[in-house]
This record gives C-alpha cells, sequence and structure tokens, in this order.
C-alpha cells in the first residue's frame, strides 16, 4: 500500500476538523467569555444563603421552641432544603425563569436540560444561576415554619412546604424576577421583600390563625429554652444575609458592594431600636430582642438593598425596629394569634414596609441609586403598593386552600398527648438532649 493511501484518512480527517471548528466556535462560547470575577463573587454568595437556612434558621428557631421540640423544628428545616432542592432542579426553575409568560414560565428546561453555559450580562454559568436561585427557594418555605412549631405533624409540614412552593413561591417569583407581568411594571424588589418575605409572612399569618394556638397561649409563656442557639443562629443570619442581598446583585460590582453596607447598617439599626424599646419598657433589654430587631432590619432591607443610599438604609433599620416592634405585640396581644416565631410580625411586616419605603429610599436626592426608568416617588410607589397587595392576597388564597385540603390527606395537629410530650419524641423518635 502506498504512502498515499495511508495518508488519505488522515487528510480527510483534518479537512472534516477545519470544517467543523468554525461552527463549534460560533456555538460554544469560549471559556474567555465566562466572567471569573462575578463567578467567584456568586458562588461565595451562593453558599452564604444557603448558610442562612442550614444552619442559621434552624438554630435561630430551635432555640425559640421548648427543649423537647427543638429536633423537631431542625428536621423541618433540614428536610425542606433537601425536598426543595429536588423539586427545583425537577421543574421548579424551569417554571419560574425559563419562557415569556406574563404569570408563569414554561417547561423549556424541565429537568434542567438546554442551561447555557453562559447566562445573563454578569455571564455567570447558568448553573450557578440556579443554585443561586435555588437557596431563596428554600429558605422560603423554611421561614414560614416558625409560625407553626410545636404543634403540626410532620407529614403537614413538609406537604404544605412542598405544595406551598408551586402554588405561591414560583408564580411570585416569575412575575417579578422572571420576566412576568409585575416586573413589565417596574416593580423594585432587588432581594426578595415581596418574593420572600411577603408571601412567607401573609402565608404565616393565615397558618397562625387556621391551625390555632399551642396549649395556654396567650397566659402562659412559653419561654425559648436556648437564648444562646438562638442567638448563634442570628449571627449567621446576620452573615449569610450578605450572600442574599449583595448576591442579588449578580455581579461582583458596586450595585454588590452598596448591598451589603446597606444591609449591614440597616440590620445594626434594627437591633439597636428593638433593643432600646425593650429596655424602655421592660427595664431590661433581652438577647433576643436585639437578635429579633436585627432580623426585622434585615428583613426590611432586602427589598432596597441595591437601590438605597446608607442613610437611608439607617433610616430603613429605625423604621423596621420600631413598625415590627409595635407589630409582634399588636399580633400576640391584640389580637391573641399565636405566630409563635414571629413570621408575620417581622418577616411579613418588615418585607412589605421595606417594599414601600424603596419609593422614596431610592431617590438620588436622598443617596439612592434612582427609581424604575420612568418612575418618580409617587408612581413607583403606586406600583409597589399593588405588587404587594396583590401578593399578599395570593399567598392567603392558596395558604388557606392548602391548609383545608392537605389535612384530609396528611392530618394536621399533633394530640394534645403529644404536644404535652413533645414533637422530637411523638414525630421522630429521638430526643435533642439526654438528661440522665
Amino acid at each position: 500500500m502506498s504512502v498515499r493511501h495511508l495518508l488519505r484518512p488522515a487528510i480527510l480527517a483534518a479537512l472534516l476538523l477545519a470544517y467543523a471548528l468554525p461552527a463549534f466556535a460560533d456555538t460554544a462560547p469560549s471559556v474567555s467569555a465566562l466572567n471569573s470575577g462575578n463567578t467567584a463573587w456568586m458562588l461565595v454568595a451562593t453558599a452564604l444563603v444557603l448558610f442562612m437556612t442550614l444552619p442559621g434558621l434552624a438554630l435561630f428557631y430551635g432555640g425559640l421552641v421548648q427543649s423537647k421540640n427543638v429536633l423537631s423544628v431542625l428536621v423541618h428545616c433540614f428536610a425542606i432544603a433537601a425536598g426543595v432542592s429536588v423539586l427545583w432542579a425537577v421543574a421548579g426553575y424551569s417554571l419560574t425563569f425559563s419562557g415569556s409568560g406574563s404569570y408563569l414560565g414554561d417547561l423549556d428546561k424541565l429537568f434542567l436540560s438546554g442551561l447555557e453555559p453562559i447566562h445573563g450580562p454578569s455571564a455567570i454559568p447558568e448553573t450557578l444561576f440556579v443554585m443561586y436561585q435555588m437557596t431563596f427557594a428554600i429558605i422560603t418555605p423554611a421561614l414560614i415554619i416558625g409560625t407553626f412549631p410545636e404543634r403540626v405533624k410532620f407529614g403537614f409540614v413538609l406537604a404544605f412546604s412542598f405544595l406551598w412552593l408551586f402554588l405561591v413561591y414560583i408564580p411570585v417569583a416569575h412575575w417579578i424576577w422572571g420576566n412576568g407581568w409585575l416586573a413589565g411594571m417596574n416593580v423594585i424588589d432587588f432581594a426578595g421583600g415581596i418574593v420572600v418575605h411577603t408571601t412567607a409572612g401573609i402565608s404565616a399569618l393565615v397558618a397562625a390563625v387556621m391551625i390555632g394556638p399551642r396549649p395556654g397561649f396567650p397566659n402562659q409563656v412559653l419561654p425559648p429554652h436556648n437564648p444562646a442557639m438562638t442567638m448563634t443562629g442570628a449571627a449567621m443570619l446576620w452573615v449569610g444575609w450578605f450572600g442574599f442581598n449583595a448576591g442579588s446583585a449578580l455581579a461582583a460590582d458596586g450595585s454588590a458592594a452598596n448591598a451589603m453596607l446597606a444591609t449591614h447598617l440597616a440590620a445594626s439599626a434594627g437591633a439597636i431600636t428593638w433593643m432600646m424599646l425593650e429596655w424602655r419598657q421592660f427595664g431590661k433589654p433581652s438577647s433576643v430582642g436585639v437578635v429579633t430587631g436585627l432580623v426585622a432590619g434585615l428583613a426590611t432591607i432586602t427589598p432596597a438593598a441595591g437601590h438605597t443610599g446608607p442613610m437611608a438604609a439607617i433610616f430603613i433599620g429605625l423604621a423596621a425596629g420600631l413598625v415590627c416592634f409595635v407589630s409582634v405585640r399588636w399580633i400576640k396581644i391584640t389580637l391573641k394569634i399565636d405566630d409563635s416565631l414571629d413570621v408575620f410580625g417581622v418577616h411579613g411586616i418588615g418585607g412589605m414596609l421595606g417594599s414601600l419605603l424603596v419609593a422614596v429610599t431610592a431617590l438620588p436626592q436622598l443617596g439612592g441609586a434612582g427609581l424604575a426608568e420612568g418612575m418618580n416617588a409617587l408612581s413607583q410607589l403606586s406600583v409597589q403598593g399593588l405588587a404587594v397587595g396583590l401578593t399578599a392576597v395570593w399567598s392567603g388564597a392558596m395558604t388557606f386552600v392548602l391548609i383545608k385540603v392537605l389535612p384530609v390527606l396528611t392530618g394536621l395537629r399533633a394530640s394534645r398527648e403529644e404536644e404535652s410530650e413533645g414533637l422530637d419524641l411523638s414525630e421522630h423518635g429521638e430526643r435533642a438532649y439526654d438528661f440522665n
């Protein structure tokens, strides 16, 4: 066989490769198209937001309940994190961020198919965007469990959380963050004052009313079993919230830096305000009061963090501490609603308050980054109020339906004997503490 015959296959392969490479280069982004700085920051921010739920929120809530129920609260947080993660990958992400529907996404990215190597102007991998948004989908239903601990069956918690994800969180997230109809109206919700805190807070209020109070409420005070655990969880929430708010810029840029500074200042102002109010009213500032004010400041700055200047952020924190302090006492003392861990009073009220205040604090005259394009303070306030109101109605209605229907399948409340024994043992067959 001649040398020419031996070389012919190699020459043919080289010609085919030369023909294919330009086409491949046109369709596959080069590695250099990825913004490594933005990607590195978003990897950190994603881990920080997950850190807020596990272990931050789990410890924060766990310290506030009785010792016989602390393990059940931790299990709720872990199970919700795991279940929501799988559901988000299967269909949640696609329904939220795929397609151009006004009210809901489509199924083009079902099972995370068709993800792009590069996502959006920040040029991060779409897989990273999926994971970042997943952490928001995790913590939102996890917030709600703070309204009915110590009295609800584990099966109900899981069924409620997973169905609530699809009926409430995903539609609202699409309306605002998935280029839905509210996004078209120029609603500002930088990191979730409406999508996260309003949905969770309103749902928590409806759930608290429908499920009913713990035995002895409101006459019998059930003190936190471990305030130190709650403070530890709150510290983790504070740090993790930098990923929640600054990460929502989706880039390592000035907007992220501004959001981080605004977040920290609002949290600090909220903690100080609540501490001083409690000190004046009860004579002593409690550790739980300080961290509750902290979380109120964090929740209230969330929708405005990337748009609000430092001094306006302090004002938001002061307003959060005052308004949420009054709201918590009004809900429990006046209305006698056992919103056990103050989900509505802190997250719901705070998220709605911040979503309205952004119409003023974002003004350049007050050091803000500006309102949405074509909007003035009045028109922005009107849009913000509409978004808050409609989200509240939708969240409350869907929660009402779920709590009416699900108990037929899962049960709802533990028996009085099981509540007395504690859900750690009755629902999970374990105890968090061995006192023997």
